[in-house]
């Protein structure tokens, strides 16, 4: 099954190349062997072809991570926190820095 997965895309790479670039860009045009070329070296260089299932999934609980540890937290560690993180610059809010400066 994966490898008529490959045939398919590298005849759609294939057939997608020598329909608009030779004709956008003067390229030539290229054969089964080389579309599948491009797509180990886009397969090497970009990532994988997982379209993002495993990402997700990561980030999402990621996500879920960081709330359950802020839901958890009390009143005086959140503003503890958010103090810590303005020192380094996040959540700053830097307009109002701005018209406090010139203020002075």
């Amino acid at each position: 099954m994966g490898i008529i997965a490959i045939a398919i895309f590298s005849v759609v790479v294939m057939l997608l190349w020598n329909q608009l670039l030779p004709s956008i860009f003067g390229i030539v045009a290229i054969n089964f062997w080389q579309a599948l070329g491009i797509l180990i070296l886009s397969k090497i260089l970009f990532g994988g072809f997982g379209f993002g299932r495993h990402n997700f999934r990561h980030n999402h609980e990621h996500r879920n991570r960081i709330r359950d540890r802020w839901m958890k937290m009390s009143e005086e560690e959140r503003k503890e926190f958010l103090k810590h993180r303005r020192r380094f610059g996040f959540g700053n809010d830097f307009f109002k820095e701005e018209e406090q400066i010139k203020e002075d």
